[in-house]
C-alpha cells in the first residue's frame, strides 16, 4: 500500500510540475517586442531631438507623436503579419484536407511511413495510422503536426497580436515622456527612467525565456543606451549643421 501511495504521489507531482507555457498563442512576441521597441525608439527619438538644443515642449511633442505613430504602426504591422501567416497556414490545411478526402489510403500509408521512420514497428505503425485516420479531423490534425509542424487548433490570433503590440509599445514609449508630463524640464530624468525600464523589461523577459535576469536586463540596457547615445550625437551634429 505504501508503494502504491508513493507511486500515486509521484504521478501527481509529475502532472503538477510537467506543464508548459503557451509558446504559440501569438501574444508574447509582439508584447515583448512592442515594449522594447517603444522604449528604445521613443527614447532615441527624444534624445535625438534634444540633441538639437530645442525646447522641452518640442521634446515632449516629439515623444507623444512617436508614441502614437509607433503604437498604431506596430499594431497594423503585427495584425497584417500574423493574419498573412494564418491565411498561409489555413491554405496549406485546405490542401491537406483535400488530399485526405481524395486519397485517404495514400495519406494513411504516408502517416504509417512517418511512424516507421521514427522507429515504430511496421505492423504497429500501420495499425496506429489506420486507427488515427478513421476520424477526418483527427487525421488532419496529425498530418498537420507531422508534415507542417503546426497545430490547427492553436493558430495565433491577429487581433491578439495587434492589441498586445499596441498596448505594450504605448506603455514602453510612455516611460521617456512621463518625467516631462510630471514637470521635468531636462532630458536626464527621462533618460534615467527609460534605462531603468529597459533593464526591468529585460529582467522580466528572462523569467519567460530562462535567461539569467541580470544578463537579459543589462543586454537591453546596453542596447537602449547605445541607441540613445548615437541619436543624441546625431541630433547635436544636425542641430549645429542646420543652425
Amino acid at each position: 500500500m505504501a508503494i502504491i501511495e508513493t507511486e500515486a504521489a509521484l504521478h501527481e507531482a509529475h502532472r503538477d510540475n510537467h506543464t508548459h507555457r503557451d509558446v504559440n498563442g501569438g501574444w508574447l512576441r509582439p508584447a515583448v517586442f512592442g515594449a522594447m521597441d517603444g522604449l528604445v525608439s521613443n527614447l532615441a527619438l527624444m534624445t535625438g531631438v534634444a540633441g538639437g538644443a530645442v525646447s522641452h515642449q518640442t521634446i515632449v511633442l516629439s515623444g507623444l507623436a512617436g508614441l502614437a505613430a509607433g503604437a498604431f504602426s506596430m499594431a497594423a504591422g503585427e495584425y497584417t503579419s500574423v493574419a498573412s501567416q494564418r491565411e498561409l497556414v489555413e491554405a496549406e490545411l485546405d490542401v491537406e484536407r483535400r488530399e485526405l478526402r481524395k486519397h485517404p489510403k495514400d495519406e494513411e500509408a504516408e502517416l504509417a511511413a512517418l511512424y516507421e521512420a521514427r522507429g515504430v514497428e511496421p505492423r504497429l505503425a500501420k495499425a496506429v495510422a489506420e486507427q488515427l485516420s478513421r476520424d477526418p479531423e483527427v487525421a488532419l490534425e496529425i498530418h498537420a503536426r507531422e508534415e507542417l509542424g503546426i497545430d490547427p487548433g492553436d493558430l495565433p490570433s491577429p487581433l491578439v497580436a495587434a492589441v498586445s503590440s499596441f498596448g505594450s509599445f504605448a506603455l514602453g514609449a510612455l516611460l521617456p515622456v512621463l518625467p516631462y508630463l510630471l514637470g521635468a524640464t531636462s532630458l536626464w530624468p527621462a533618460v534615467l527612467l527609460a534605462l531603468v525600464g529597459l533593464f526591468l523589461c529585460g529582467a522580466v523577459v528572462a523569467k519567460v525565456t530562462a535567461r539569467t535576469w541580470w544578463y537579459s536586463g543589462l543586454r537591453q540596457l546596453a542596447l537602449g543606451g547605445a541607441a540613445a547615445g548615437v541619436t543624441y550625437a546625431l541630433g547635436s551634429w544636425f542641430g549645429t549643421a542646420v543652425g
